[in-house]
């Protein structure tokens, strides 16, 4: 099992409030964000990791091929204009073999990715499984309704007051990707639409609860996920 990566955003929510250092390197728990959702991805054995940074932060850049990590790296260089186009991108290193994906700013304990893994790997005819999360602190969060047996039934608006949202890392088998034209033919711009269309399309999505999960979109965020972190460091691996 592959892992992708999906850090080439610009961060620009956090430009406003005055913090101008790249979003993957902003420290959380003592690390930054990129070595973090690298670790966790390790933590899972997997067996590579292909991440997606642009091409604005050649520091990024020069910090992850300098440092030593767990597992073996492959880095893409590329600003793109959606999270969409960032996994479409990371397709040919990803479409072999079922993947997890993770969104860089997404903090969460350890603990929660192996149990989200052991259960969404457990559905035999799952082709997308989403962590859900009833801590929502985004203010465009994207809401998911399931059945009783975890089969994800609307997304969105059609979700109506579901209390559960996606909570930025995702199990998928390759075949999601045979979607990719259809979604750029359709003028689709975000990785929540692409959900959408593969939903559309009857592919088999479940969501699977996990706990809470922090999106480090504001500067505000960087205390909450700190303060969450050392409130849950026994879900956390070394």
């Amino acid at each position: 099992m592959k892992a992708g990566i999906i850090a080439a955003g610009t961060g620009e929510r956090m430009t406003q409030g005055g913090i101008f250092t790249p979003k993957p390197m902003i420290c959380v728990g003592g690390e930054p964000l990129i070595a973090r959702a690298i670790r966790a991805a390790a933590s899972v054995g997997v067996t590579s990791i292909a991440c997606i940074i642009n091409d604005l932060t050649p520091e990024l850049d020069r910090y992850l091929r300098t440092k030593t990590w767990p597992v073996p790296l492959e880095i893409v260089k590329k600003t793109t204009p959606s999270s969409m186009e960032s996994l479409f991108t990371l397709a040919p290193l990803l479409a072999i073999e079922p993947f997890l994906l993770f969104t860089v700013d997404a903090v969460f304990p350890f603990a929660s990715l192996k149990r989200f893994l052991t259960k969404g790997s457990s559905l035999p005819d799952a082709q997308g499984v989403l962590a859900l999360t009833r801590f929502v602190d985004d203010e465009k969060p994207l809401r998911v309704k399931t059945d009783r047996n975890h089969r994800v039934s609307a997304l969105g608006d059609a979700a109506g007051t579901s209390r559960y949202v996606t909570a930025g890392f995702y199990y998928f088998e390759p075949s999601i990707f045979y979607l990719v034209e259809s979604a750029r033919a359709r003028g689709l711009n975000a990785l929540r639409q692409f959900l959408g269309l593969l939903l559309d399309r009857e592919y088999r999505l479940y969501g699977i609860p996990v706990s809470k999960t922090v999106d480090v979109d504001h500067p505000e965020d960087i205390e909450t996920a700190e303060r969450y972190l050392t409130e849950n460091a026994r879900g956390d691996v070394p």
